[in-house]
């Protein structure tokens, strides 16, 4: 156990986009830690969760989900924003741009707003989903790697925006992560290949690594890094 069983007890944790891959590891970790767990996400089935995670629906691209997401959550702690989407080879359409930005993006900045001052009244902390596409492009994925470099841009500027209310805002950047977005590429020899062989660490990422480092920056030895983008990509942006 990397972490002391009752880390979070008596917290209250939101995480968007948590009903599979990513977002749901992290949901079922800050659970196993002790805190109170809202998994939101669009599909109702949630057979990736553990038992005890209340399960809300919701799109985070709209204002009026957004608040229901929120509604009865009057003592948040912590906000992990996983929802996303990504559109390959149909990004360069500008409709489909348009749609993948107001989930990655602005929805991103709408749960995090609509959250502030309830995290403010609990010291509270957001981690942000950003993704090694924040640093470098994608020719099929042209929104998606506008987005995410607009992540990681949002979580510098709520970091300093939310400072003088004791809320620290970070973000992870994923690599590479064994996950149903990834899937076709997994399923792909001439894909995977070269992608495990830029790996330094040799493998896919799993959900669980990504969830620890969220976990890592939701800890009070976290307490002083705010503004924070922190790659989990077994060395990928190192090589």
């Amino acid at each position: 156990m990397t972490f002391q069983a009752d880390l979070f007890a008596g917290k209250t944790a939101l995480v968007t986009g948590a009903t599979q891959g990513i977002g749901a590891a992290v949901a079922n970790r800050l659970a196993a830690l002790g805190a109170r767990t809202v998994a939101a996400g669009l599909r109702p089935e949630a057979d990736q969760l553990d038992p005890g995670i209340e399960v809300r629906i919701g799109d985070v691209s709209r204002a009026e989900d957004v608040d229901r997401l929120l509604r009865g959550l009057d003592e948040l702690d912590i906000v992990v924003n996983c929802a996303g989407v990504i559109r390959r080879g149909a990004e360069h359409d500008p409709a489909v741009f348009e749609q993948v930005v107001a989930v990655n993006l602005t929805g991103t900045m709408r749960v995090c707003s609509a959250a502030r001052e309830r995290l403010a009244r609990r010291g509270g902390c957001i981690v942000n989903t950003a993704s090694m596409l924040s640093f470098f492009g994608g020719s099929l994925v042209p929104a998606y790697a506008a987005s995410k470099g607009g992540v990681a841009q949002l979580t510098k500027s709520l970091a300093l925006a939310y400072a003088a209310d004791g809320v620290r805002v970070n973000a992870v950047a994923p690599g590479w992560i064994a996950t149903p977005l990834t899937q076709a590429l997994q399923d792909d020899p001439q894909r995977a290949g070269p992608i495990l062989q830029r790996t330094p660490l040799g493998r896919w990422g799993r959900p669980e690594d990504v969830a620890e480092g969220v976990v890592f920056l939701c800890t009070p030895a976290a307490a002083f890094m705010t503004g924070v983008i922190l790659p989990i990509d077994g060395g990928y942006l190192a090589a």
